[in-house]
């Protein structure tokens, strides 16, 4: 069993900000990508941020320069520093991995989705 967990959603003023976190947890043997997707009511799911394994980003314009991802490979956990939130930023926050994990079939690849954290940025 493989899962990520987030944390650290909730509500905040604009212009403040949020860190958010997700852990992997299971029978991993490595992680490739790590990374933070959004979804607002009524819109698809798109990407905010994404960081390999080696630590190369890429970010949606719309949060370049204010959102920042890191990742802690022994404590296989990525981050996502939020500044200057806005309230377009509001919205539920999804953590996503491409990993290897061990089976009882044997090594696996596998994409893997956390639950969500909600963000809400209003005054």
């Amino acid at each position: 069993q493989v899962q990520l967990v987030e944390s650290g959603g909730g509500l905040v003023q604009p212009g403040g900000s949020l860190r958010l976190s997700c852990a992997a947890s299971g029978t991993i043997l490595s992680i490739n990508s790590m990374g933070w997707y959004r979804q607002a009511p009524g819109k698809e799911r798109e990407l905010v941020a994404v960081i390999s394994s080696g630590g190369n980003t890429m970010y949606a314009g719309s949060v370049k320069g204010r959102f920042t991802i890191s990742r802690d490979n022994a404590k296989n956990t990525v981050y996502l520093q939020m500044n200057s939130l806005k309230s377009e930023d509001t919205a539920v926050y999804y953590c996503n991995s491409g990993l290897t994990h061990l089976t009882p079939a044997g090594r696996q690849n596998r994409e893997v989705w956390g639950q969500g954290t909600l963000v809400t940025v209003s005054s």
